[in-house]
């Protein structure tokens, strides 16, 4: 058998941008990283929650307390995407008052700024 000397563990789902880097560097493209995906899965959720919504109202079949639990599953998606764009909102103003860069997110040949 022929086995590969390495001199370090390589961890494939940090990518070969992150397994380079230590301490500082780590964090300073960790964190963007973060905060992207933490973005997408607040979106995802935001999606699939008024979806329910829509299929129980669609089904409730006219009965006035799944009508209610639909329209408040459907507010309460509202209301959480309108907080995820505000804090959004606010990620971005922070980003240009301090000159930093939170809200890239770079994944492969798609880079979104």
């Amino acid at each position: 058998m022929n086995y590969l000397a390495q001199d370090s563990i390589e961890n494939p789902v940090l990518g070969p941008s992150l397994q380079t880097k230590t301490g500082v560097g780590f964090f300073q493209d960790l964190l963007p990283r973060m905060v992207g995906l933490a973005f997408l899965v607040g979106v995802l959720i935001f999606f699939f929650v008024m979806i329910m919504g829509a299929i129980q109202w669609i089904t409730s079949g006219g009965d006035k307390a799944g009508i209610e639990l639909a329209r408040g599953k459907i507010t309460n998606a509202i209301v959480g995407v309108v907080i995820l764009l505000s804090l959004f909102a606010l990620l971005k103003v922070l980003e240009d008052f301090f000159g930093i860069n939170i809200l890239a997110l770079d994944i492969g040949p798609l880079m979104i700024q």
